[in-house]
């Protein structure tokens, strides 16, 4: 199967709008100690990038497990492909925090950490913490446990022709949003019940409609994209970067007008220079999400002590440090996360996954 190109550049602008999200907030720190003006865009909800993300996974399973749908046996197949896609990194940078956390917790406001959360952080089993928000320890992974857990979901269904299969896991998600908004359940029952669940079951409609052959013109997918964008900027609930009850609708809606532009798209023309670059970052994105804090407040931190942050300014500062969140995260996935992944493939035995996800 083919990567499509389109949905590797949207990959890309997500993580890299994560990314920029942070980096303003260390600028804001930045600008706050050397005495520079930063009128910080927080009008737009760049984290809104983790929608598109959770859109993109619930068309990717469909798009991806094709030859697995309506078929027995395959459920072990696919959950040891999406272990070995997402476990070696996300574990790598949980084990490269609790290492910080320990020599120098000071850069990380970490508070005292317990045997079992880091367990429970490794194994993606969602905690509350003291702030009440949950979390693992390091606190991105909280979209990982929900891709863990669709994972599980849609492995369960697997053994039933596509559009079945399709069908049944997006009424079980509706299912369970349901249930979670008429019981006050316990964690991490509520966690796996939040409405954010939805935007799986977008992203599921999508793989089957692309399934099908369906294709928009250009000038269509063109109005979803200025939907979409039009949309986010209104941001009906507000900067929340957590968990909203409306966020499928105020977020999650515009990213599947996003990920429909990208997928569903008949366009065979020769991808342009930019087109590459793009699908060559996108490519990355998953280290570009997990590796961007580590390196923007690292930077941060750099030119803090080298009194260097004064004579950059604020905006200086984050176009710096999302280039180099970039140049590492091309290296951390040409370097270790693809090697370390077809090593764990190569001797489980397991195939190669048809798409990057």
């Amino acid at each position: 199967m083919s990567k499509l190109v389109h949905i590797q550049v949207l990959r890309a602008l997500a993580a890299l709008s994560v990314a920029f999200l942070h980096a303003q907030h260390d600028a804001v720190g930045l600008a706050a100690r050397t005495g520079w003006s930063f009128p910080n865009l927080d009008g737009f909800p760049w984290m809104a990038g983790v929608d598109v993300f959770f859109v993109i996974s619930g068309f990717i399973m469909v798009y991806a497990s094709r030859p697995l749908f309506g078929r027995d046996g395959v459920r072990g197949t696919f959950l040891v492909r999406r272990l070995l896609r997402i476990v070696p990194l996300y574990w790598a940078v949980t084990t490269l925090y609790l290492a910080v956390a320990l020599v120098a917790p000071a850069l990380l406001n970490s508070e005292n950490i317990a045997a079992w959360q880091v367990l429970a952080s490794y194994l993606f089993i969602p905690f509350e913490r003291p702030d009440e928000t949950v979390q693992p320890l390091y606190s991105l992974g909280w979209t990982l446990n929900y891709e863990m857990f669709f994972y599980l979901l849609f492995a369960g269904v697997l053994a039933w022709p596509r559009g079945r299969a399709v069908g049944l896991l997006a009424a079980g998600l509706a299912l369970l949003v349901l249930v979670g908004r008429l019981f006050d359940l316990p964690q991490p029952l509520g966690f796996w019940t939040d409405p954010i669940l939805l935007e799986f079951a977008f992203g599921l409609g999508l793989g089957l409609l692309h399934a099908k052959g369906v294709r928009l013109g250009r000038g269509l997918r063109w109005a979803l994209v200025a939907a979409a964008l039009g949309l986010l900027a209104m941001n009906f609930i507000g900067l929340r970067s957590n968990l909203n009850e409306m966020r499928p609708l105020a977020w999650g809606v515009p990213a599947a007008f996003l990920v429909a532009a990208a997928s569903l798209t008949a366009t065979d023309r020769k991808p342009s220079l930019l087109t590459r670059f793009g699908e060559m970052t996108g490519d990355a994105s998953y280290a570009i999400y997990l590796v961007h804090p580590f390196v923007i407040r690292g930077m941060g931190v750099l030119l803090a002590r080298t009194r260097i942050d004064a004579a950059l300014g604020p905006w200086s500062f984050i176009i710096l440090a999302l280039a180099a969140t970039l140049a590492v995260s091309l290296l951390v996935h040409r370097f270790f996360e693809r090697p370390v992944t077809n090593f764990v493939r190569a001797r489980t035995g397991s195939p190669r996954a048809a798409q990057p996800v």
